[in-house]
């Protein structure tokens, strides 16, 4: 639950049209049953007193950083348009399991898992949509790789699907880190002793750093540092 004291301090721009926000992991961006507060989403609603804003893009429940709101139907279809028509611009920070000591671009298919136990998991798969990824290795770290991330399309967990696939998954990942029963008993019985054990960090070690929209006449772009809680996992792991 957000508490209506957090949500201000997440904001990183706010104007007439926008509300952009530095989201924590572990927050859920879309609406749920536990009312306004239980989401991203909701909380902004909330706070800014709008019966209704407009998400062109979101985050993974675990992964922190810049989500843009629209304020105005008008604003959100011109994102919307610019999601369309590839006119946005992403950039992530994640640590990489392992070490990677030179740029990679991936560019291989993204679909549906064929044999998962997990709904949503998604694979490299030949019939899969196209889907590209650049990993930049910014810092070595004890076992693993501090890497900025650019993703050139918008599939479906591209990112982890990608650097599983390279073999460097994303650290704290519970359906790409190897052993997606994590994931299972983690949406079972919450994160417990094994998970505990067994992930480095409560959630994935994923941060959308910079997110802008060309929107013709004009650029809207935001960035948010890294969230506390993944600054001082890296800075612990620092060599």
């Amino acid at each position: 639950m957000i508490t209506p004291e957090e949500l201000p301090a997440w904001i990183i721009h706010e104007d007439l049209d926008t509300l952009a926000v530095n989201k924590p992991g572990l927050v859920v961006c879309h609406p749920s049953k536990h009312g306004p507060w239980s989401s991203l989403i909701g909380a902004a609603r909330e706070y800014t007193g709008l019966a209704r804003l407009h998400m062109p893009s979101r985050l993974d429940r675990e992964t922190s950083g810049v989500v843009a709101l629209a304020k105005s139907a008008e604003m959100g279809s011109r994102m919307q348009r610019a999601i369309q028509r590839r006119r946005v611009e992403k950039s992530y920070v994640a640590v990489l399991r392992g070490s990677l000591s030179e740029t990679v671009t991936v560019e291989e298919p993204i679909g549906p898992h064929p044999d998962s136990r997990v709904a949503i998991r998604r694979a490299v798969c030949a019939n899969g949509q196209p889907a590209l990824t650049a990993f930049e290795p910014v810092r070595a770290l004890r076992g693993h790789t501090l890497v900025r991330v650019r993703p050139h399309t918008g599939r479906l967990h591209q990112i982890r699907v990608h650097a599983e696939w390279l073999g460097h998954p994303v650290a704290g990942d519970k359906i790409y880190g190897g052993d997606e029963t994590l994931f299972l008993e983690f949406i079972e019985r919450g994160f417990t002793d094994r998970l505990r054990e067994a992930l480095p960090l409560p959630r994935q070690a994923l941060h959308a750093e910079r997110l802008a929209f060309d929107l013709v006449d004009e650029t809207r772009a935001y960035e948010a540092p890294l969230t506390p809680d993944l600054a001082n996992w890296i800075e612990s792991l620092s060599i």
